[in-house]
C-alpha cells in the first residue's frame, strides 16, 4: 500500500514538473484542475450543505459552514489572477492546504460524525470530504513547482505561469465583462486582506475559546 502510494506521488510530481515546460500539456491540467475544483468545492458541499439543511443534520452544517468560510480563499483567488496578480499562487496553495484542514480539524466533530447512525447524507457527506481532501492534497503538490510565478514579475509573465491565468480570464468574460481586470483585482486584493485579518483572529483568539479539541490535542 505504501509502495503504490509513493508511486502515486511519484507519478504526480513527475507531471507536474513536465508540464512546466510542456504548455501542451500544462493547459489541459490546468482547465481539468479548475472544472474539478467546480465539481467538488462548489456544486457538490452547496448540495451537502442544502440537504444538511433541511434533514436538520446540525453537525454536518457546521463543518459545512466551516468548509465554505474557509474555501472562500479560491474565490479571492480567482479575483486576484482576472488582476493579473502573482500573488494568487500563494493564496491558490494556501486555500488547498486550508480547505483539509477546516474539515478535519476538529476530532470532537469528527467524533460526533462517526458516532451518527448510517445514512444517505452522512454517507455522501463523509465520500465527499475525502475526496475534496486527496483533491486539495493533490493540486497542492501540483502548485508547487508553480509557486515561482509568485516571486518575480519577470517569471509571472512566462508562459506556463500564464496558463494558469486562462480560466479565470474566461470566468471574467462570462460574469464580469463589464468590469476592468485591474478593477476586479482590487477586489480580490481587499478579500484577501479581510480573509487574513479574519484568519489571525481565529487562530491567535478564537481556536483556545471554542470549547472543542483540535486533532493535536
Amino acid at each position: 500500500m505504501g509502495s503504490d502510494s509513493a508511486t502515486l506521488l511519484g507519478a504526480v510530481l513527475s507531471l507536474a514538473y513536465t508540464a512546466m515546460f510542456d504548455l501542451s500539456l500544462l493547459r489541459p491540467v490546468v482547465w481539468t484542475d479548475y472544472r474539478l475544483a467546480v465539481l467538488f468545492t462548489v456544486l457538490l458541499p452547496l448540495i451537502l450543505l442544502v440537504w444538511a439543511t433541511v434533514q436538520r443534520a446540525s453537525i454536518i452544517q457546521q463543518i459545512l459552514l466551516t468548509y465554505w468560510k474557509v474555501s472562500s480563499l479560491l474565490a479571492i483567488t480567482v479575483y486576484l489572477m482576472i488582476g493579473g496578480f502573482s500573488i494568487g499562487f500563494v493564496s491558490a496553495l494556501m486555500a488547498r492546504v486550508l480547505i483539509p484542514l477546516s474539515l478535519w480539524f476538529w476530532a470532537d466533530l469528527n467524533e460526533e460524525i462517526r458516532e451518527q447512525p448510517q445514512t444517505a447524507l452522512k454517507l455522501c457527506f463523509t465520500t465527499w470530504r475525502w475526496a475534496v481532501s486527496v483533491y486539495s492534497g493533490l493540486g497542492a503538490l501540483l502548485l508547487i513547482p508553480f509557486l515561482r510565478c509568485a516571486f518575480s514579475q519577470g517569471i509571472f509573465a512566462a508562459a506556463d505561469c500564464q496558463v494558469w491565468l486562462d480560466p479565470p480570464r474566461l470566468f471574467r468574460t462570462y460574469f464580469h465583462s463589464s468590469y476592468t481586470p485591474g478593477f476586479l483585482g482590487f477586489w480580490g486584493i481587499v478579500g484577501l486582506v479581510i480573509y487574513m485579518l479574519c484568519l489571525a483572529y481565529f487562530v491567535f483568539f478564537k481556536v483556545s475559546r471554542q470549547g472543542r479539541s483540535a486533532l493535536n490535542q
